[in-house]
């Protein structure tokens, strides 16, 4: 409005604005980031270029695109690239600390997480896990816990762990602890030094290609095992392309899985992405419109789970209208009788006013 002030944030907030703009035009009202986001228009081109070039017989050096990543990722979360090993899936590198453990050690989780956490652990057969609600993780940390794998954000229904409490309770008991950060990292602050193992996929929140994900470990690998490590492992790849592997990379680079070149290349621009539009920003953005969606949903009659400060809202009962919604051109997911709606970057008022919408009718 003329004369109106913009205040001080209001440059920041159009650069974002205009960032946004230029990656992302979706057809739909889409609010489903909790199950795949949306591509940005650079890792598109970046991916089609890459495709075209390996067609021509003129291929791109890709696995400068896994280094990148790496780096940028490590930012993200606040560690060095040197403890960021890279792969495809959280299940495979949940497996990896898995196989780390000693025969009947005590694994805690929280009840009903997501399964590519939690059944690699149920799955080695001799370990003792055991589950509780959410809210009672960082006090059910006992001294017989070796380890505590949870996710920072729930994907069923939004809800966050006290990763302070889970910290300084396992750090207390000695245990170590896994944190799944797939439905948090890109969106929710986290300093992934703060724990030993720090798991994410990379396409949702962070607007990767499937087949990109991270693992951060300690500084001393933790007692991990380089399972899966290949001739990349090798501290000089080149020289380990035959034998086995004299001597794998000084650095959580040994515990990479083979890299999806192509979903890597991708990924570079995306993450680059997340970084300029800042981690904080994305949080103020995304939490705000799902404020305005609880806060709305309410007025509707319906309560939703209680997620305080979570880019996620579940709300019970409404789950049956997925098909419904999707048909009115809004995009969101039924889980488990709940719907579920994500808020990210390319979501607006608007959007969260239209889902409204066709609730109310």
């Amino acid at each position: 409005m003329d004369g109106e002030d913009e205040g001080p944030h209001s440059g920041a907030m159009e650069s974002f604005e205009n960032l946004v703009r230029a990656e992302f035009a979706p057809r739909t009202t889409y609010l489903n980031t909790a199950s795949t986001g949306l591509l940005p228009a650079r890792t598109l081109v970046a991916m089609r270029d890459a495709a075209a070039s390996a067609a021509e017989g003129q291929p791109l050096d890709m696995f400068a695109d896994v280094e990148a990543c790496r780096s940028a990722f490590a930012r993200l979360v606040g560690v060095p690239a040197t403890r960021v090993a890279a792969g495809a899936s959280v299940a495979t590198f949940s497996g990896l600390v898995a196989a780390s453990l000693p025969a009947g050690a005590e694994v805690l989780t929280a009840e009903a997480d997501f399964s590519s956490l939690v059944n690699p652990l149920h799955t080695r057969g001799d370990l003792k896990v055991r589950s509780v609600p959410l809210e009672r993780i960082a006090e059910s940390v006992g001294p017989d816990t070796a380890l505590v794998a949870v996710s920072a954000v729930q994907s069923a229904d939004g809800r966050i762990a006290d990763l302070a409490a889970l910290r300084d309770a396992a750090r207390a008991h000695g245990a170590r602890t896994l944190v799944d950060a797939s439905q948090s990292n890109g969106w929710l602050p986290l300093a992934a030094g703060d724990f030993d193992y720090v798991a994410a996929v990379a396409y949702k929140w962070v607007l990767s290609p499937r087949g990109v994900a991270f693992l951060v470990v300690p500084e001393d690998f933790g007692g991990l095992t380089p399972l899966f490590a290949g001739w990349a492992s090798g501290e000089r790849p080149w020289d380990s392309c035959y034998g086995p592997v004299e001597e794998l990379a000084h650095s959580a680079r040994r515990f990479d899985e083979s890299p999806a070149l192509f979903s890597y290349t991708g990924a570079r621009h995306s993450l680059a992405l997340i970084e300029e539009l800042g981690v904080d920003a994305v949080h103020a953005h995304d939490t705000g419109l799902a404020d305005r969606f609880r806060q709305g949903v309410r007025s509707l009659g319906h309560e939703p789970v209680p997620a305080p400060g979570s880019a996620i809202v579940s709300v019970p009962g409404l789950g049956h209208r997925q098909g419904e919604l999707g048909r009115a051109g809004v995009q969101v997911s039924d889980r488990a009788g709940n719907l579920r709606a994500a808020f990210h970057v390319y979501n607006s008022a608007a959007d969260v006013d239209r889902l409204l919408d066709v609730l109310a009718d």
